[in-house]
């Protein structure tokens, strides 16, 4: 079987650096689409965590008997710029380190 060893950057010293011929992929990747190293954080087992990194814009959204705030939420993801939309306030509990840079949420949506 063929078998390559890649030199691996230190913060990559956990990640194996031998990979087998079939794993690997010719990858074209789009310049914005690349996740710069000092974002991408790993657990224990080397699994990509992926977290908020900020909130993008605010509305509120209209049900049949009330009114909830939702915010978007672009997260660092593998798979590059993921965006979701999520309760606000859901989102505050989670993360509160999102909204101390700017002004609350419930003040810019009414």
């Amino acid at each position: 079987t063929v078998a390559y060893r890649l030199e691996l950057l230190e913060k990559l010293r956990r990640v194996h650096s031998m990979f087998h011929v079939l794993n690997l992929k010719k990858c074209l990747a789009d310049e914005p689409l690349a996740i710069p190293l000092d974002e991408i954080q790993v657990d224990d087992k080397l699994h990509f965590i992926e977290e908020p990194v900020e909130i993008m814009e605010c509305e509120v959204k209209n049900l049949k008997k009330c009114c909830i705030l939702i915010v978007k939420v672009r997260w660092n993801s593998r798979r590059g710029p993921v965006f979701t939309w999520e309760c606000e306030d859901q989102m505050q509990k989670k993360c509160p380190y999102l909204f101390t840079n700017s002004a609350p949420v419930a003040e810019v949506a009414s």
